[in-house]
């Protein structure tokens, strides 16, 4: 606890002494996770932490905090918005418990194929500072998923994205998506990573722009020196805290083995997993399907905890197929409207419109429109006085997070009379 509490002063004297004003860090921007746990006691610091004569490799680690640790090459700094990030993350030490235990399934895949392309190990905590590592978060701009990809830019790195499944929400999809753009970002800032940080999160036009500006003027163009969006200008210190946070040891980060957690398994296309409840686990890693248990529109495969591949994946291999009378594909003819299709095929308008992901009522001669003709039942809910997501879907026997991916939800604020679309499975 003094160490703590002295670590604490320490921050907030470096802070003090910063002569450059700055905007404090909006700390609802990042605010505490909703998922609530029980604060663990602080753990033992790995035996890797301890400076030894004979280093050891990240890969001969026991903990991946400790691997990605070895690795970090992203200098420290006393910016106060960096200070101000570090401070708040020292004053919620349970914080990282929360963390630990959402990245614990999906950090070690993370930061291999980081390690692969040879990229910055710091931008493994780039889904802690977008999502907390929440692989289902969506934010009112419409991006989605771990790494909060925008749809453009992820059908743009090919991300496929449809009524039954959307890849921004895969850990391996995603995943994948973000290194290639941040990959991108950084020749196209000229090997500057906060510049390419700093685009992720708000456009590379407006970086752009903004160095242009202060190269006009005769300014720093450092990304600290840089006229940007407040969410930015606090973006890349929550990361660059972070780093400093782990390679410094300044709070504990509770151990993540540093070994694969999950494997992957090919199924046939459009398999429907039965409603034994040991299938439910597998939801959490495989978010990504929109319909889960019915495994439609995506990739083709299932992501399982490794210890439980070889119980599962003989099995997973007999699983039925959805039958293709059960869905197709519409083209829209002169004439149509959605209203006209939806009543065609005993469909409401905003049951179609949340299959197609189509934001208005506006639909083109030859565009293509999703049917699904399922087993499910869908059911038109209006919202009433005194609901919440949660009594809904207790009501209907259905999980918050369906209903927000169905519905296209980024916060859990209803409206009186909004209409919500839920499918029940079929008795």
């Amino acid at each position: 606890m003094l160490k703590r509490s002295l670590l604490i002063a320490w921050v907030l004297s470096l802070t003090a002494c910063q002569s450059t004003q700055e905007d404090s860090t909006d700390l609802s921007q990042n605010s505490l996770p909703e998922l609530h746990i029980e604060p663990s006691p602080l753990p033992e610091q790995s035996k890797e932490t301890v400076t030894s004569a004979f280093p050891i490799a990240p890969m001969q680690v026991e903990d991946v905090w400790q691997r990605i640790r070895q690795q970090i090459s992203f200098a420290p700094s006393s910016h106060p918005r960096v200070l101000t990030r570090v401070n708040w993350y020292l004053q919620h030490p349970n914080y990282m418990d929360t963390i630990s235990q959402r990245a614990d399934p999906l950090l070690y895949y993370i930061v291999t194929e980081i390690e692969k392309r040879g990229l910055p190990i710091e931008l493994a905590l780039m889904p802690l500072i977008e999502t907390d590592f929440d692989m289902q978060a969506y934010s009112h701009k419409h991006a989605s998923g771990l790494w909060q990809l925008t749809p453009l830019i992820a059908k743009h790195y090919g991300i496929e994205i449809n009524p039954w499944y959307d890849g921004r929400q895969d850990l391996i999809d995603s995943t994948n998506a973000a290194l290639d753009f941040l990959t991108y970002l950084h020749k196209r800032f000229d090997g500057n990573w906060y510049h390419a940080i700093a685009a992720y999160n708000t456009g590379e036009g407006r970086v752009l722009r903004a160095i242009e500006n202060n190269r006009k003027a005769g300014k720093s163009t450092d990304f600290f020196a840089l006229k940007l969006p407040r969410q930015t200008r606090h973006y890349v210190p929550k990361l660059i805290a972070a780093t400093q946070l782990l390679k410094q040891q300044l709070m504990p980060f509770p151990a993540i083995a540093n070994q694969p957690a999950i494997s992957v398994v090919s199924l046939p296309a459009a398999t429907i997993l039965d409603r034994d409840p040991n299938w439910s686990m597998l939801a959490k890693l495989n978010t990504g399907y929109a319909r889960f248990p019915a495994l439609l529109g995506g990739p083709n495969r299932l992501i399982m905890p490794i210890d439980k591949t070889a119980e599962w994946a003989a099995y997973a291999q007999n699983l039925p197929t959805m039958p293709s009378n059960q869905w197709q594909t519409y083209t829209v003819r002169r004439g149509d409207s959605l209203s006209v299709i939806a009543a065609n095929y005993e469909l409401s308008v905003s049951q179609l419109k949340s299959f197609n992901q189509l934001r208005s009522d506006t639909i083109r001669i030859g565009q293509r429109l999703v049917l699904p003709v399922l087993a499910d039942q869908h059911y038109t809910y209006t919202v009433k006085s005194g609901d919440s997501l949660w009594r809904i879907a207790k009501q209907f026997n259905v999980s918050v997070n369906k209903l927000k991916q169905w519905n296209e939800l980024s916060n859990s604020t209803l409206q009186i009379g909004k209409q919500l679309t839920i499918f029940l499975a079929a008795p």
